[in-house]
């Protein structure tokens, strides 16, 4: 494993976001690609209503440009950018359709998951041609189950459900950047103790790539990703996960992410079922905001869990 590669890739692509930044915000600016905030959400968010959005095509620009440069071409190369690239068109069209038709929703829910799908499958075929092990490993255990054909199914609802998980979680300022560099710091340690090489150095870019767009996401943010970063970031840790057989440990990598939409499945179903809700705002960020927590306090805090659940995953991985 080429180490120096690794950090040179994140370096590229940090420098590069960072030079990206200040000549994409003022366009998207300049073309009035703002942020619409939430009338029901919490009033210290609403003057944040205008900041640019879509800053996701800085972090893909940014992942892209440094990657090509080390890359090998290789059939991993090809599912990490058609999860990550592909994932992130669905969430531009999302971002687009909102800031110029108006719509408050963007696509529709059906429209979005159908994105979603097809290139969550196109991922599987991807997959089916390079022969990709349909082995599924459970952690702390010596058990592995060969699944056949029911492995691409689990890796579509996975990628399905991550995707979403991470793009709930940009809520607030700097939180999804901060939570999804060291999710995918966390997979690079993995994919390097299994020297795999593709994955480590894609996983380095997004690293490099996101920090570089948090010097403009952080409290008070100059830029937001939007879908088209969220959704991005969901997809290529997905594809990231798969190739190095941690399907089941990204559930604890991307722990704040799963606790993340679980607070919104349990609110839904409480309103429905109760006429209750459990959370005072969900997903779970809100509820702390509306408890008083400060933005930066939450996003910390956030920061910190997500690094335990990093930490812990590197662990149970390794085997120490």
């Amino acid at each position: 494993m080429d180490f120096t590669t690794v950090m040179f890739t994140m370096g590229v692509a940090f420098i590069l976001s960072v030079i990206i930044g200040p000549l994409a915000i003022p366009i998207l600016r300049r073309l009035k690609f703002g942020q619409q905030i939430r009338s029901d959400g919490p009033q210290g968010h609403q003057k944040k209503a205008g900041t640019p959005t879509m800053g996701g095509t800085i972090i893909l620009l940014a992942l892209v440009l440094a990657y090509f440069r080390v890359s090998e071409r290789s059939d991993e190369f090809n599912v990490v950018l058609v999860a990550t690239l592909g994932y992130g068109l669905v969430g531009f069209l999302d971002d687009y359709i909102k800031i110029v038709f108006k719509r408050s929703l963007g696509l529709t829910a059906k429209q979005k998951l159908f994105g979603q799908l097809f290139f969550a499958v196109l991922v599987c075929w991807l997959l089916v041609r390079m022969g990709h092990s349909t082995v599924l490993s459970v952690p702390l255990t010596d058990l592995s189950i060969d699944l056949g054909w029911l492995y691409y199914v689990f890796v579509i609802l996975l990628m399905m459900g991550m995707a979403n998980a991470v793009n709930f979680t940009d809520g607030l300022d700097g939180l999804l950047s901060g939570t999804s560099a060291i999710a995918f710091g966390a997979l690079a340690v993995i994919a390097m103790y299994h020297t795999e090489q593709e994955a480590a150095i894609f996983s380095a870019a997004i690293i490099g790539a996101v920090l570089g767009f948090l010097v403009f996401n952080a409290h008070p943010a100059k830029v937001f990703m939007g879908d088209t970063g969220s959704l991005a970031l969901g997809g290529g840790i997905t594809a990231v996960a798969v190739l190095i057989k941690a399907e089941l440990l990204l559930l604890l990598i991307g722990g704040i992410f799963v606790i993340e939409i679980l607070s919104v499945i349990l609110q839904v179903i409480s309103f429905k079922t109760r006429g209750k809700r459990i959370f005072k705002m969900s997903p779970i960020h809100h509820h702390y905001e509306l408890s008083g927590w400060s933005e930066w306090r939450v996003v910390i805090t956030f920061w910190l869990v997500g690094l335990l659940f990093a930490i812990l995953a590197i662990y149970i991985n390794e085997g120490i």
